[in-house]
């Protein structure tokens, strides 16, 4: 499998597993937006809000962008590529080596099937 920072994949796992962050990151898939208006939809404080966002950034899934006083975010791809090539040779990984069990067992099945004597024929009762 691939190399990848297990801190970076972490973090983003661990970003992704609440669902006030993956609220967070639907909304700026439709664009950059200020922090207050990312904000505005949840029913927690301002300062919940940006610890959330914390977060976010620290997995690298949302940057921030200062202008005066606002701050606005927009979402990063990069990690969600990451995550997704992880996964994807994650599970090709366990596929086939899920594979190459299944042919072992079947392999080990038609040997001991071979191995066991076959029942003899009855024989039909004459009336």
């Amino acid at each position: 499998m691939g190399e990848y920072s297990g801190v970076q994949l972490d973090d983003t796992l661990i970003a992704l597993a609440d669902d006030t962050r993956r609220s967070i990151l639907r909304r700026l898939a439709s664009g950059e937006a200020r922090v207050t208006e990312v904000a505005e939809p949840f029913g927690i404080s301002l300062n919940s809000v940006s610890k959330h966002i914390k977060l976010l950034e620290r997995a690298g899934l949302v940057r921030r962008r200062v202008v005066g006083r606002d701050h606005f975010l927009a979402l990063e791809p990069q990690p969600f590529d990451e995550l997704t090539r992880w996964m994807h040779e994650t599970r090709e990984f366990w596929n086939t080596r899920l594979d190459r069990l299944e042919a072992a067992l079947r392999a080990e099945d038609a040997i001991e099937k071979a191995r066991k004597p076959s029942p003899s024929p009855t024989k039909r009762k004459s009336k």
